[in-house]
């Protein structure tokens, strides 16, 4: 129960995102950009693999904050202030990004351990006023710090141990992310949650865009580099529609109807784990529509027609399976046009931008096509 002394954090009734989460989420996003760009400037495996670490610490920085704020009331002038300092704290973390397997890690390390520290901060004071609830922070406080403590020792080592460190932390931290969603008393706000993921996929298929968008309009416009334009919006667009058109709802239902425990272990499962590799997917696609664009009438390098390819396989295999986690049906349709896309795209003779974007834009058709006549008589295709 709140004290005079300590107003109440938590808030009952539903809440949607508020600007302030809109505004601590383009930081995030702008991240996201970063760890695109250090993919497109390395696209080894070693490049990719030092890529994924980094975008795994941004993306669990910010699964962290979600977490936190779902029960807070956001229009306090302390939580908006707080929250802008860790705006203030991931913007030092993003642009960093490009350093963070330099001599100058520690900058990258120490501003997401302390964008972290101040999440669970928040949502300790807020579990004060709700006995389950502050079990439930202290354990997965007590959790994370053996991740944190290896994030922030990385960053004083030399890149090449880096590495492994910051691997050893992401495995303490998904360790951290199964035991404590058992414990229950999270006091999830099942729409503010979904919410706060849809909007972060949706503005980062629109930075993607804007990448593309930049690039091209620094080239001479010719009639392969709007082909090309065009078609990527067309990708954009269809990779919004596999996920806004029913996926988002649905899933947000499946959330409400949970309770406990269950519902924590879905959160985690079908959002902050699963939504991981989705996220991934756009940047995946941002790295082949940017060499698109670069070279619109030349065939597409390996590098970046994989990167491209293996998105799309990200990003709607990753909506497949957390729907399935929710406890739908498995969406075989999407199966099948997906390894159809892989293998057009794999066996192109000549993978020249038009092409690629086509196939890919053609199999993306045909599954939303696929749902639509499924669900023509029903709200979503879990009803049918």
């Amino acid at each position: 129960m709140a004290t005079a002394a300590f107003p109440s954090f938590t808030i009952d009734e539903d809440q949607g995102a508020t600007f302030v989460e809109l505004f601590f989420d383009l930081v995030f996003v702008f991240a996201i950009t970063q760890v695109t760009a250090l993919i497109h400037h390395d696209l080894t495996m070693e490049g990719i693999g030092k890529a994924v670490l980094v975008f795994w610490m941004i993306w669990w920085g910010w699964t962290q904050f979600t977490w936190a704020l779902n029960p807070i009331n956001t229009d306090l002038s302390s939580v908006r202030l707080w929250t802008l300092v860790a705006t203030g704290v991931a913007f030092i973390m993003a642009v960093s990004v490009g350093h963070a397997f330099s001599d100058s890690g520690l900058l990258f390390a120490g501003s997401y351990v302390a964008c972290r520290l101040i999440g669970l901060g928040l949502y300790y004071v807020a579990s004060r006023e709700h006995k389950e609830m502050a079990k439930a922070v202290r354990h997965f406080t007590l959790l994370s710090l053996g991740g944190l403590s290896l994030a922030l020792i990385g960053g004083f080592l030399a890149p090449e141990i880096r590495v492994w460190v910051w691997l050893g932390a992401l495995l303490l931290d998904m360790g951290a992310a199964m035991l404590a969603a058992r414990t229950g008393g999270w006091e999830l706000n099942a729409g503010h949650f979904a919410e706060r993921h849809g909007l972060f996929v949706i503005i980062a298929l629109g930075e993607s865009l804007v990448a593309a968008g930049v690039a091209a309009s620094g080239q001479v416009m010719t009639t392969s580099l709007m082909l090309v334009a065009l078609g990527s919006v067309t990708v954009a667009c269809l990779l919004w529609w596999s996920y806004f058109g029913w996926l988002k709802d649905d899933l947000e239902e499946a959330l409400h109807a949970r309770e406990g425990a269950a519902q924590s272990v879905l959160a985690r499962d079908a959002y902050s784990l699963l939504h991981f590799p989705l996220i991934g997917g756009v940047i995946g696609v941002a790295v082949g529509i940017e060499a698109m664009v670069a070279h619109p009438g030349d065939p597409l390098d390996i590098g970046p027609l994989v990167a491209f390819t293996v998105g799309l396989l990200l990003f709607v295999g990753s909506g497949t399976a957390s729907w399935r986690v929710a406890g739908g049906q498995i969406l075989w349709w999407r199966i099948a046009f997906l390894a159809g896309t892989i293998g057009a795209l794999l066996l192109l003779p000549t993978p020249k931008p038009i092409y690629v974007l086509g196939i890919a834009s053609a199999a993306l058709l045909g599954v939303l096509l696929r749902e639509f006549a499924r669900c023509s008589h029903h709200k979503h295709p879990v009803a049918a």
